[in-house]
């Protein structure tokens, strides 16, 4: 396997020829498509900066751009070393090697690959960004039809307290937003540019790095030449909030595994989003909340082995790096493509209320309002209530009555048998609490599920996706503004007119 290597810049000075294998092995060509708008793009920038800057001669300049935008529709194929190499060749191919051979002045592979990194991120960011918010639109809408639909909600999986759907809706609709807040401010991190830190020392050229930060619309600079080739934090950040999200939707995914259980019954999953059993043709398999819920394990693993990959690792750039950002995308596509399941998905939810009193009654969930009941009204102590409702409620499991059978005088002798309390509780306060809506609406504080409560809720998390709307179309339009600034110094240039900016690529 001796040959010319994939890339034929590098050799030929101290090194000779490297095996083919090894290149091929060494390569990140198979993952480096997603970052050729934002190689071009940082070439770009920094052939104006090199220009202004007198470094190379405007022709010159003018010639590198030419060739360039050439660049912007290059095919890779895995005869090449990487993303940043196939560019440069195709621009010494293009401009000659005068011209071309000074593409790479003031610059290493290792401040552009961090900087390319960075351009695509925070177009992935913008792009998640906004899936998180379509989720929480179709969960706000949802919830809106459902503010006195009750459900039994569950602890250890046990019959707990009766709440609203639109309850339960709204406590995604707020985990969600966490995300999205974690996700915006990772964002003003991966919006620092390292470009011009060189290989790890900066360079004796005088170069302007905060003019080519600018022209790639970045907020400021990773300052520190080492830091900034030499950190991949920005990338752990990101994975570690990915992996947040992915474990909210995969509880999420399992909640409606469980209750679309017939032995649950709170839910119908429709059968578009479900499969049958090869054999068992009675069988409403709910398979995609399965993978959605097994995929948040792998994000979970890519952020692990991404941590695990740099913790050990000397200071500057590594070539362990290469190995990382792989787990970055595949994670990034991976909770894109669970959240844009679910978004479809929940709107054609259906709950499943038939039977609910006669449920509610069968699993006491009254108990908890019948001991503050007993406080409030009967000046009873907590633990005091508390036993004698645990009393009561054990009577009537052992002889198999529900808390419909339920009387003053059963509640009387559970009274003076648990806890020595004379106690004389009127029908009626029993009788109103086998209503689970009722139950409910006793439940009036702020965050709860009460739904005048609920109303409210909806009201302000609606507001807050707005806000958060809102800060993506500013983020959008700062990237907007630079490209196009970036596109017409570009136009002033070179020797032809340009097409479109690159560096703001969503996917």
């Amino acid at each position: 396997m001796w040959g010319l290597s994939m890339s034929k810049i590098l050799h030929g000075g101290r090194l000779g020829q490297m095996r083919i294998d090894v290149s091929k092995f060494t390569s990140s060509i198979e993952d480096d498509a997603r970052l050729l708008n934002a190689v071009v793009a940082i070439n770009k920038a920094h052939v104006v900066m090199l220009t202004e800057q007198e470094i190379i001669p405007k022709a010159d300049g003018a010639a590198l751009l030419d060739a360039l935008e050439k660049a912007s529709d290059l095919t890779l194929d895995s005869s090449m070393e990487d993303v940043h190499m196939a560019v440069e060749e195709a621009v010494l191919k293009e401009a000659g090697a005068e011209a071309g051979g000074n593409l790479h002045i003031a610059k290493s592979r290792n401040d552009q690959v961090a900087t390319a990194i960075r351009i695509q991120l925070r177009n992935e960011l913008l792009t998640l960004l906004r899936s998180l918010t379509h989720v929480q639109e179709h969960l706000v809408e949802v919830a809106e039809d459902h503010v006195e639909t009750v459900i039994l909600e569950y602890t250890h999986l046990q019959p707990a307290q009766p709440v609203t759907f639109a309850h339960y809706l709204l406590s995604y609709v707020d985990a969600l937003e966490r995300d999205a807040q974690r996700i915006q401010s990772a964002y003003t991190r991966v919006n620092q540019c390292p470009l011009g830190a060189g290989a790890l020392a900066t360079t004796s050229f005088p170069i302007n790095r905060d003019r080519t930060a600018e022209l790639l619309g970045f907020n400021g600079l990773v300052e520190n030449s080492l830091d900034a080739v030499g950190s991949r934090d920005f990338i752990a950040e990101t994975l570690a909030d990915l992996t947040l999200i992915a474990v909210n939707l995969s509880r999420l995914a399992e909640d409606l595994i469980i209750w679309s259980s017939p032995d649950f019954g709170v839910v119908e999953l429709p059968d578009e989003f479900t499969s049958t059993s090869s054999i068992m043709p009675q069988k409403k398999n709910p398979e995609l909340l399965e993978v959605i819920r097994a995929r948040a394990s792998d994000i979970l693993g890519n952020f692990v082995a991404a941590t695990a990959a740099v913790k050990s690792l000397p200071s500057t750039y590594n070539l362990d790096f290469q190995e990382v950002t792989p787990k970055l995308w595949k994670s990034l596509d991976s909770v894109r493509a669970s959240l844009d399941m679910l978004h479809k998905l929940m709107p054609k939810l259906k709950v499943t209320t038939t039977d609910l009193t006669n449920k509610a009654l069968k699993s006491y969930v009254a108990a908890t309002e019948l001991a503050n009941l007993l406080v409030r009204k009967y000046n009873v102590p907590f633990r005091s209530a508390h036993k004698i409702v645990g009393a009561l409620v054990k009577s009537l499991i052992d002889a198999k009555l529900t808390f419909a059978d339920a009387t003053p005088q059963m509640l009387a002798k559970a009274a003076e048998d648990s806890a020595g309390v004379k106690l004389s509780v009127q029908a009626a306060d029993i009788t109103a609490l086998a209503d689970p809506l009722k139950l409910v609406e006793a439940c009036n504080v702020k965050g709860g599920p009460a739904p005048v409560e609920i109303k409210r809720a909806l009201c302000e998390r609606e507001k807050q996706v707005f806000c958060t709307k809102s800060n993506i179309s500013k983020m959008d339009k700062e990237l907007e503004k630079a490209e196009s600034k970036l596109d017409s110094i570009v136009q002033q240039l070179a020797s032809k007119p340009r097409g479109n900016g690159t560096f703001k690529n969503y996917t």
